[in-house]
């Protein structure tokens, strides 16, 4: 949820609604976007857009605890208003997806779940400042929350033929990726992989069989300090035979083998 184009109320109302029809199974993922230009579609600026953010997470946060909401900030003003729809879940969980330190603190303050994308190495900067922070926090069951690291991933027979697939779904991903940035002439994130093999070395994509997507997970999991994975397994043109092959070959020959 791109919190930069919600109302804070609306959002709040949205998630309690969702969690309800759901039976408690809502697990809420919020963030301010990256590109500006987007933000610009609906009237916001980059200028206003973190502090915008910061107000409307803090409003989120604070009505999931309280029976009625007051909030007095620069973007928005809420005076005591009834919140008559609670969430099914007393606390839902919360992710932020990040690369950024600072972005850990604050999550490991308000009880969130990350979500990391990046070198093993770079992420490690962002799980550490989290652990940093959280001894600080503590659970009241003392559970660690979920440090997570989102891989692209296609498994097939073999190293070849997932490597192929693979390259030509992450073309696809990354035309539709740069639109908006070649639309109006604005440069890509530099931390951005051009190509596929520029994907691999920055290890956003695993590819491979079993056994080596099994291996290298575990070795990059180990190398960022993360508990857990976020699997992406359908993106660009992936035929979709070949993401359920990978999310079953993750279920049957990965996920018991991780203990």
């Amino acid at each position: 949820m791109l919190l930069n184009l919600y109302h804070p109320l609306r959002a709040f109302e949205e998630a309690c609604m969702l969690d309800q029809l759901s039976g408690g199974r809502l697990e809420l993922g919020i963030g301010r976007g990256s590109l500006p230009i987007e933000w610009g579609y609906f009237g916001i600026s980059a200028d206003t857009a973190p502090d915008r953010y910061e107000e409307a997470s803090e409003i989120l946060i604070k009505a999931m605890k309280e029976q009625t909401l007051s909030y007095h900030g620069q973007y928005f003003e809420l005076s005591d208003v009834p919140l008559t729809l609670r969430p099914h879940q007393a606390n839902p969980p919360k992710w932020i997806a990040t690369n950024r330190s600072e972005s850990a603190v604050w999550a490991a303050a308000n009880d969130a779940n990350l979500a990391c994308v990046g070198p093993s190495s770079a992420v490690r900067q962002v799980t550490d400042a989290f652990r940093a922070h959280r001894k600080q926090h503590p659970d009241e069951d003392n559970r660690e929350p979920f440090l997570g690291l989102l891989r692209m991933i296609v498994i097939a027979r073999s190293h070849t033929d997932a490597y192929f697939t693979a390259t030509a779904a992450y073309e696809r991903w990354l035309e539709s990726f740069k639109f908006l940035y070649e639309l109006n002439a604005v440069p890509t994130p530099p931390n951005l992989p051009l190509s596929f093999d520029a994907a691999l070395a920055s290890e956003l994509c695993v590819v491979g069989t079993p056994a080596s997507v099994r291996q290298t997970l575990l070795n990059q999991l180990e190398d960022a300090g993360a508990n857990y994975l976020l699997c992406q397994i359908a993106f660009g043109n992936l035929p979709i035979d070949a993401s359920f092959y990978t999310a079953r070959t993750i279920q049957a020959e990965i996920c018991g083998r991780f203990a």
